[in-house]
């Protein structure tokens, strides 16, 4: 993906602008006073950080406990809070009607902004529309883009999982794969459900979905091991997140198979995977990103009355994809975990 395309750089224009308007008006105040004072006081000055009013933003994901896909996401939401002067209160729940719930308890407590993932969205419509008849405005992120126009969110800062899934299905074209598994941790997830589907559109072999149990590891990888020793044929495992592309690696091994693992997504130990030849590639979406953009626009959008895509187009934070060509870059930005 080529991170610096025109239409991205309109989208991010107003975050720019205004952070350009703030060193501008540093820059005036030192020069307007001059010597030595002046910059001893530009120097002490909170460099970066907003001098707005406090506001509280709610950022509720369908997190399923030990994805650490989501640490990613929240380093970068808690980065814009600190610059942004904001209170961020996080919660998180894979059941649809639960993540509902937690979305009413940001309502009930008045925050001034919520953002919120929309991976099952006909179970978040309702407490979105109270969200926005109480007159607080609602993003979205990661899940749910072809869903949030519809459910009249603001903004929305993810990827196209079907464009990310065809782009997979290409790249796998190049590596000689002839029959692939896509390997599901969630059923009834539109985004999971989008990947597979646009991998299947464009990979010219044989692909065969397999349903796992994401909140079980032991079960996915004795799943996984079970398909592998029933067909031998399956070269490639792709998986839709980096823990069960690493838990993948493990049933590969266990069912002394030879097929290889492709992923969405990254952690820490998946860019290791990467290195040493264990992971072929993967797709990265830019977690950090998500939740950077999701904060910082509702702050851009209080303070500023800013909307990034004007509500009518999405900002695109992938996907790009991360192999041996470039893993040994990103890897120094895994190992502080924001990729």
């Amino acid at each position: 993906m080529d991170r610096s395309s025109p239409s991205r750089s309109r989208r991010l224009a107003p975050a720019v602008a205004l952070a350009a308007a703030a060193a501008l008006t540093l820059a005036g105040c030192a020069s307007a006073h001059g010597g030595k004072k002046a910059e001893e006081a530009a120097q002490n000055a909170s460099v970066g950080k907003a001098n707005t009013p406090r506001m509280t933003v709610a950022l509720v994901t369908h997190q399923a406990p030990g994805d650490t896909f989501w640490d990613t996401v929240r380093k970068g939401a808690e980065a814009a809070a600190a610059k942004d002067n904001v209170k961020l209160i996080y919660s998180a729940d894979p059941n649809a009607g639960n993540q509902a719930n937690l979305v009413q308890n940001a309502i009930d407590q008045k925050v001034d902004g919520i953002a919120v993932t929309l991976a099952k969205p006909d179970a978040m419509k309702n407490v979105i529309g109270k969200a926005q008849q109480a007159g607080i405005p609602v993003v979205g992120l990661n899940s749910g883009l072809s869903d949030w126009k519809k459910l009249g969110l603001l903004e929305f800062f993810g990827q196209d999982e079907s464009v990310a899934g065809e782009a997979l299905g290409n790249k796998l074209n190049t590596t000689g794969a002839k029959k692939i598994v896509c390997v599901i941790q969630e059923q009834g997830n539109v985004g999971l459900t989008q990947r597979c589907d646009g991998v299947q559109k464009t990979f010219k072999g044989s692909t065969e979905t397999l349903y796992v149990n994401g909140t079980d590891m032991p079960s996915v990888r004795s799943t996984i091991t079970a398909k592998l020793k029933q067909d031998s044929s399956v070269d490639t495992v792709v998986t839709l997140g980096a823990p069960f592309a690493l838990t993948a690696v493990q049933s590969v091994g266990d069912a002394g198979s030879k097929a290889k693992v492709a992923t969405f997504d990254l952690n820490r130990d998946l860019v290791k995977g990467v290195q040493n030849g264990s992971i072929e590639f993967a797709v990265d979406q830019q977690p950090y990103l998500q939740g950077y953009l999701a904060v910082d626009g509702l702050w851009l959008y209080k303070n500023n009355g800013n909307y990034s895509g004007g509500g009518v187009e999405p900002v695109l934070t992938g996907p790009a994809f991360v192999d041996k060509s470039n893993v040994d870059k990103v890897a120094e930005y895994a190992a502080k975990g924001t990729r």
